[in-house]
């Protein structure tokens, strides 16, 4: 039996009827009912990957970040000498 949605679309107008879409549930990557313990080896894996793929970018921003401390310090450290430089004279 078609839900009523189909049925009004059919009554109203055939073409409208491609534009209509029917979701089982679960197909529509909402989570699982049940959380983990339903998850299965597919479920797990993802999120491993995803779990991994998060580490490597917070590792990249984390580099990112001490890079730019780094040269920041290099920069302070030649604002002094250039000072100590201008006291000397």
């Amino acid at each position: 039996m078609l839900p009523s949605i189909a049925r009004v679309a059919l009554r109203s107008s055939p073409s409208r009827l491609a534009s209509i879409r029917f979701y089982s549930e679960g197909a529509t990557g909402a989570p699982r009912p049940g959380g983990e313990k339903s998850a299965d080896s597919f479920t797990k894996r993802e999120k491993a990957q995803e779990d991994l793929y998060v580490r490597q970018v917070e590792a990249q921003k984390l580099k990112a970040l001490r890079d730019a401390l780094k040269k920041q310090r290099e920069h302070l450290d030649d604002i002094e000498a250039h000072l100590d430089e201008l006291e000397k004279k």
